[in-house]
């Protein structure tokens, strides 16, 4: 082939030949991420009890997954009427299913009976923490703190405090540890070591005031160690007859609390009589 016919064929083509091919461009779906899953030997297990809670367990779930590389989330979901069991099971969590409700705070028993991990941290699957707020917790016991509380005694500046809160006060002066003024394993997040659960024991932590009175009994160490102000963050419970459904549940849990203290330490408590002298009263 000459040169001559060489020209004459690129002239024929035109600017077509100086154009690129165009394609045709097809949208390209990013592929779902998968579900992060539970760690087959976790150090840290999550323990969350849920009710009806679809609009947040993933949420909660998601913060609970930032607490440690070996983590594994328990999802105690009982009475519910909605799919916050399967939420929570396309989340990778580990889902305990109960038709029935369980009562107040006995899934914390349950997930607590489940646990593989050297710490056990516990919230609700109402509450949206963020992980930065519940690591300082398993970073307490992992430095060897046995009950780390959540640093909130509640609003106490009101005229007529909650009774709730005042029985928080009232057991904390009772086992000589008003340092910890209202903080108090009734509040979440809390943490404890594996340590904590073989003194207390799975079934206790149902009844949070007298797990707590147990690990100040027996010398665990007990300290308030990050605060989460939960009071702005909890649902408002719905009343029954103008009252609290819960509120006389948590009350007779603190009354038999301070039963347990004066039965380990004596009618006083373990508290002297000071500068009194009961033998001149006559």
């Amino acid at each position: 082939m000459s040169l001559k016919h060489r020209r004459t064929s690129a002239r024929r083509t035109g600017r077509r030949a100086l154009q690129p091919t165009r394609g045709i461009s097809r949208p390209v779906r990013a592929a779902a991420p998968r579900p992060a899953a539970n760690h087959p030997e976790p150090y840290v297990s999550v323990i969350i009890p849920a009710m009806n809670e679809a609009g947040t367990i993933a949420k909660v779930i998601a913060g609970a997954r930032g607490v440690h590389p070996r983590c594994e989330v328990i999802v105690v979901v009982n009475g519910s009427a909605d799919n916050t069991a399967d939420i929570a099971l396309s989340q990778g969590a580990r889902v305990i299913l109960f038709e029935q409700p369980l009562g107040h705070d006995v899934g914390r028993s349950i997930g607590a009976e489940a646990a593989k991990g050297e710490v056990l941290l516990f919230t609700d699957g109402d509450l949206v923490i963020p992980a930065s707020q519940l690591r300082p917790f398993v970073a307490a016991v992992s430095h060897g703190t046995d009950v780390a509380l959540n640093d909130y005694s509640g609003p106490v500046r009101s005229k007529f405090p909650h009774p709730v809160v005042l029985s928080k006060h009232a057991l904390n002066i009772m086992l000589g540890r008003s340092d910890l003024k209202g903080c108090s394993l009734t509040a979440v997040p809390h943490a404890l070591s594996r340590k904590a659960l073989a003194a207390l024991g799975s079934g206790l932590l149902s009844r949070p005031p007298l797990a707590h009175a147990q690990a100040v009994l027996e010398g665990l160490l007990v300290k308030a160690v990050h605060k989460v102000p939960v009071g702005r963050l909890n649902a408002v419970r719905p009343k029954q007859a103008g009252a609290d459904p819960l509120r006389e549940v948590i009350l007779t849990d603190h009354l038999d609390a301070a039963g347990m203290v004066f039965q380990r330490r004596g009618e006083r408590a373990g508290f002297n009589d000071g500068n009194r002298r009961r033998e001149m009263v006559r």
